[in-house]
């Protein structure tokens, strides 16, 4: 009885081992159809020059860890978040909080310095200069699933980075 308990339990483990890999291979289809979608669609995107909006590029955005999304100084984090506000693609009220007290911390109050300031100013037009050194323009990205959960999750990114300055 003990031996067929355990045969039964034996196949069942199989079993959702089988269904695991099943989900998961379908998952990357659908990962993958919609890379390849978007790659047909866009083109092309700006990350240290030019590169194709390929399953690899997006899908190693969303995996890269934080350095792959996070920005590489506070002015630049300031520019996104207005990008990410303006956008719709996180909370405006606790974001233009934060983005507002990392602008009087960094002396951009005044719109004067808010224009002297490159990386604030492609900030607000989507440009991320990544922690990687890299720039990614999440305005040419595309509006595919793929592409807005890397715009979603790079928003979060430098949201945390936001809060993570001002502590």
């Amino acid at each position: 009885m003990k031996s067929v308990k355990q045969m039964f339990q034996l196949a069942a483990c199989g079993a959702m081992l089988m269904a695991t890999s099943s989900y998961a291979a379908t998952w990357q289809e659908s990962l993958s159809s919609a890379a390849s979608q978007l790659s047909q669609s866009q083109g092309q995107t700006t990350t240290s020059g030019t590169q194709s909006n390929s399953l690899s590029s997006l899908s190693g955005l969303l995996t890269g860890g934080s350095q792959a999304l996070s920005s590489e100084n506070m002015p630049n984090v300031a520019g996104i978040l207005g990008y990410c506000m303006k956008q719709k693609l996180v909370s405006a009220t606790n974001t233009e909080n934060v983005k507002n007290q990392i602008m009087e911390k960094l002396g951009l109050s005044t719109p004067q310095a808010q224009t002297t300031t490159p990386d604030y100013t492609e900030g607000l037009m989507g440009l991320l200069n990544t922690a990687k050194g890299e720039q990614l323009d999440l305005a040419t990205i595309g509006n595919s699933p793929l592409a807005e959960k890397v715009k979603t999750k790079a928003c979060d990114l430098v949201l945390k980075q936001g809060v993570n300055f001002l502590m």
